[in-house]
């Protein structure tokens, strides 16, 4: 009886902060990234006092689908202006990013990573991150994924 009283609770809480509707779902996509037909960069989720913005796997290709960089450094730097180009949309910045995934093919190279990193999130409250080292991404010249 006590576990059903703490789900019927639980049930309850929850319910009572929800959204009535989930209609305030806005996508954007930036002139200045690279843009896949058929894929999404960016979604917005108006979550009532806060906006959730979600943004799709950050590669460093540029505007015109070139690779920029051979080396994990030059391409994370491509990397993070893609990914500020696609939260100017929102008038966000790297600095407001709360969750990181990272996809790198050599975890050996993390520091070239967080070096650059570094320069565009808010270091008095980093992101929250999940790192994994992968065997391969898309291309066998794009070495990371964020």
């Amino acid at each position: 009886m006590k576990k059903i009283l703490i789900l019927v609770f639980t049930e309850i809480f929850l319910f009572s902060f929800g959204q009535e509707k989930m209609n305030n779902v806005e996508y954007k996509s930036s002139p200045e990234v690279f843009t896949i037909k058929g894929l999404s960069q960016s979604v917005s989720i108006d979550c009532g006092t806060s906006t959730m913005i979600l943004l799709s796997g950050q590669v460093p290709l540029d505007a015109s689908g070139n690779l920029v960089g051979n080396d994990v450094e030059k391409q994370t730097q491509q990397v993070f202006k893609n990914i500020e180009f696609i939260l100017k949309e929102y008038g966000a910045t790297g600095k407001d990013i709360v969750k990181l995934g990272i996809f790198i093919t050599d975890i050996s190279k993390t520091p070239d990573f967080r070096k650059i990193r570094d320069l565009y999130i808010n270091l008095q409250n980093p992101p929250v991150s999940s790192l994994v080292e992968v065997s391969r991404l898309f291309r066998d010249d794009v070495l990371i994924e964020v």
